[in-house]
């Protein structure tokens, strides 16, 4: 990166952040609004499961080859053209409500398309990232992108609430809409360097494929920490679909209850993103990482140990969780983001998405079975005995401890 790059980082990065912020909170808002629809018109939980699984599956079916395309095309035009599909999407949608009921399989089909441009825009945005920003700051800038996502958390529900209630779906359609367009203008204002060109002149999508997967492969600390990441999903993601019934069932609290302690997970987050953006955690980054997974492995295990009168202490737990998950999540992009040529990035962070998406459902499937035999509040205690264990892998093994030498 020359001089005149290093003295322009933050604002072309800043500039491309803001739209992305607003861009990511209105999709939110209109997430949200889908499933209050969708609940609203159906009432049924196998709609909302299917609406869930579409939302994920081109993530995890297609992410793996989105990458390739991500890093053959242009990174700037991908991240438009991304958004501008997302928006269209949206607008077909509210279009159609003008003429007749909106069916449900169209808000499928419409979700799906979103998800889609979703899983070419991710990879993208993190691979255009290390060719902007200086080494030595992408960990800062990870916590930044991590405060983005913990905000939207928090703001979005409350702002699907307000306009969902007062205006309908199409109001919240036309809101993200907007911040899609906010964030087209905002990456096109801005000058983004192109990748090298030696991955995008291969004619061979399978041999692109496997040569990402190759570049991976090769960095055994970065396989490692990919497959730990693998095990993590596998304990964590179905934890997030229990907090309600947890909250219910066992702590015998309300749905405000379920709220509060999602918020507090939230405000948690934010706090760790935050924390991350200005301190950027120790010097050995890998040590956050294991850190953060042993937090939230104990938060887990004492929360599934309390008795079912100590929903306060429970509340603490989630604020802890939310508190630790930025270094883990913003830690591994970095170290990505520096260990890794930015021609591959693409493929890489759409494999780590794809591995992390499937993680998903084959997670949520065993704590269903297992959860209703013994008890949500003990599937919570073995699911963080098990975190803790994965913590304890991660600093142990050799490859990720020689990572940053």
């Amino acid at each position: 990166m020359n001089k005149s790059k290093k003295q322009n980082w933050k604002r072309v990065f800043f500039t491309i952040w803001t739209g992305q912020a607003i861009s990511l909170i209105t999709s939110a808002v209109l997430q949200m609004a889908i499933v209050w629809h969708l609940t609203e018109t159906t009432g049924s939980a196998m709609v909302l499961s299917i609406a869930t699984m579409v939302g994920f599956l081109p993530q995890a079916i297609l992410g793996s080859m989105i990458g390739v395309l991500v890093d053959r095309w242009n990174r700037k035009a991908v991240m438009i053209g991304a958004d501008i599909i997302i928006a269209l999407a949206a607008a077909v949608m509210a279009i159609w409500t003008f003429f007749q009921p909106l069916p449900i399989w169209t808000i499928m089909l419409i979700l799906f398309i979103r998800s889609i441009g979703t899983a070419f825009h991710s990879p993208a945005l993190n691979a255009v990232t290390p060719l902007i920003v200086p080494e030595d700051k992408l960990t800062k800038c990870a916590g930044y992108s991590q405060s983005i996502q913990s905000a939207s958390f928090i703001l979005s529900p409350a702002i699907a609430a307000v306009i969902f209630a007062n205006w309908g779906l199409n109001a919240a359609v036309g809101l993200d809409i907007l911040g899609a367009l906010l964030a087209c203008i905002t990456v096109f204002a801005v000058s983004i360097p192109k990748q090298q060109k030696s991955a995008q002149n291969q004619n061979n999508f399978l041999e692109e494929f496997k040569d990402g997967y190759g570049t991976i492969k090769r960095n055994k600390g970065l396989y490692a920490l990919l497959w730990i990441g693998v095990l993590y999903c596998l304990a964590f993601m179905p934890i997030n679909a229990l907090f309600p019934l947890f909250c219910m069932n066992y702590f015998g609290t309300t749905t405000t209850g379920a709220s509060v302690v999602e918020t507090l997970f939230a405000i948690g987050m934010l706090g760790g993103s935050l924390l991350l953006g200005t301190w950027g955690g120790f010097k050995r980054r890998t040590i956050n990482i294991s850190c953060s997974i042993f937090i939230m492995g104990a938060a887990l295990a004492v929360s599934g140990a309390l008795p079912s009168s100590a929903f306060a202490v429970f509340a603490v737990c989630c604020t802890f969780m939310g508190l630790s998950a930025p270094f883990y999540n913003g830690i591994l992009l970095a170290l990505i983001q520096e260990s890794i040529e930015p021609e591959y990035l693409g493929r890489i962070f759409g494999l780590l998405g794809s591995m992390m998406s499937l993680a998903m459902p084959i997670g949520l499937i065993f704590s269903g079975i297992f959860a209703d035999r013994i008890g949500v509040n003990l599937w919570f205690f073995f699911s963080g005995i098990f975190v803790i264990l994965i913590a304890v892998l991660s600093i142990s093994l050799p490859s990720i401890k020689n990572l940053e030498k």
